[in-house]
């Protein structure tokens, strides 16, 4: 193809690339850690931001439980996100302690499930990451969408 057709496509390729690294220029402004990978889902973003805006987003609706969150996320996402219950229970214990969200037992007597519920904190911490992660979001949005138009001419 012209190099003026692919232009785009390299510059959003560029564009999701410093995001994902928190590179300087990057929209998030974010730095990223060495060593750590550049993979949009996979990274420091996937684990630190993305997952607790999910997570708090889908208990915003109404209270849940972590197999309940896993099996959300992944139908959200088509299983391009996948969590494991060693990613998300450290996550609800985590955004516990942080006054974030708060969880009760169904059956206190049994411990069988623990439904969570997010807390003025929580809801706060939602509305700041869901601002930020934004344009991250968009930037991927674009990647992927300008990958696709080349490859396929869509």
């Amino acid at each position: 193809m012209a190099e003026k057709s692919t232009k785009p496509l390299e510059d959003a390729v560029a564009e999701a690339t410093k995001v994902a690294r928190g590179l300087p220029g990057a929209q998030t402004g974010r730095k990223k850690s060495p060593g750590r990978s550049a993979d949009a889902f996979g990274s420091e973003m996937r684990r630190r931001d993305l997952l607790p805006l999910l997570v708090l987003h889908l208990i915003r609706g109404e209270a849940t439980y972590g197999n309940s969150l896993i099996e959300a996320i992944e139908s959200m996402t088509q299983g391009v996100i996948s969590v494991n219950p060693n990613t998300m229970y450290p996550l609800l214990r985590d955004l516990e302690g942080k006054d974030m969200i708060v969880g009760d037992w169904e059956h206190p007597d049994k411990r069988t499930r623990r439904f969570y519920s997010i807390t003025d904190q929580g809801e706060a911490e939602y509305q700041r990451l869901a601002t930020e992660i934004k344009p991250f979001l968009d930037s991927v949005i674009r990647s992927i969408t300008m990958i696709k138009a080349e490859v396929y001419g869509d």
